[in-house]
């Protein structure tokens, strides 16, 4: 199997992440179908892809051909059956929570043709531990975007010990074909490269306003006038979601029992009051 095998691309999830990707992977030529349990964010996903290509060709980005064709291109379903059951490619873009994303990848396992390759877009999850929920680990890998997946060049492809060497050279080049950069991580590690620097500095960022060391405003305005980021810790967690950031945490707390890895005060008090950022127009800041 190689690149050029790729045809047909099914994105798990219809949400910030999955949506974005599904539109990537409609712009680079290929025809994808889109799932997710949620028929409003299906309709969110679907509507957010009629808006978003007239606008690329108002804005001389796009041909009207070009947005026609990926429109023509692009398929939204509650099925997951209808959604799998002809990809070559598979890319899992749902909520950061182990045992969904096992259940899912059984599934997938079950509905997808036996050459497909099974890739979760987990920011901090590695492939090995849900690998072994499917009969084709060697086909199992990360491919992780990064939010807005349309704008961001960077993709982390992350090779476990149980990825042939030929599932992540596919993924290098299917990250080529949708115009993205791409790096090779050829062995697994918490967190990746990104958001191991990222975790470290929100981590810090989080203590300092615990402490009342500064306003989570005033951190942001130090790092992106200081440090030159295009955005700060706060900003950055309120468009990734606070939730994720919630769950993710809540996840390596749980497997390592580390008193040090619990989720911080702040994040825990907006996860519980729904403030989960941007997506709900409140967080560390107001979205009204």
């Amino acid at each position: 199997m190689n690149i050029e095998d790729i045809k047909n691309i099914c994105i798990i999830g219809a949400g910030n992440m999955g949506h974005q990707i599904a539109v990537c992977c409609v712009l680079a030529g290929y025809k994808v179908t889109c799932t997710d349990i949620s028929q409003e964010m299906l309709a969110k996903a679907e509507a957010f892809a009629k808006s978003y290509l007239p606008e690329r060709v108002t804005k001389g980005k796009l041909s009207q051909e070009q947005a026609d064709m990926a429109l023509d291109n692009l398929c939204f379903t509650p099925s997951l059956e209808e959604a799998a059951g002809g990809a070559d490619y598979i890319i899992e873009a749902a909520v950061e929570k182990m045992a969904i994303k096992r259940k899912l990848f059984a599934d997938l396992d079950r509905i997808a043709p036996p050459q497909a390759i099974l890739a979760t877009n987990s920011s901090y999850i590695v492939s090995s531990q849900i690998a072994d929920a499917t009969k084709r680990p060697d086909k199992v890998c990360n491919m992780h975007f990064f939010n807005p997946a349309l704008v961001m060049k960077l993709v982390e492809v992350v090779q476990g010990p149980h990825t042939s060497e030929e599932t992540a050279q596919i993924t290098m080049d299917l990250c080529a074909k949708l115009g993205k950069r791409a790096v090779w991580l050829k062995k697994e590690i918490y967190g990746f490269l990104v958001n191991r620097i990222l975790s470290a500095l929100s981590q810090e960022a989080l203590y300092l306003a615990e402490m009342g060391i500064a306003t989570p405003e005033e951190i942001d305005i130090a790092v992106t006038n200081a440090l030159g980021h295009p955005m700060g810790p706060f900003r950055l967690m309120d468009l990734t979601g606070i939730d994720l950031t919630y769950y993710r945490t809540m996840e390596r707390y749980q497997n390592s029992r580390d008193p040090k890895l619990k989720p911080s005060p702040l994040v825990v008090e907006r996860f519980i009051k729904g403030e989960w950022g941007k997506k709900t127009k409140k967080g560390f800041y107001s979205y009204e």
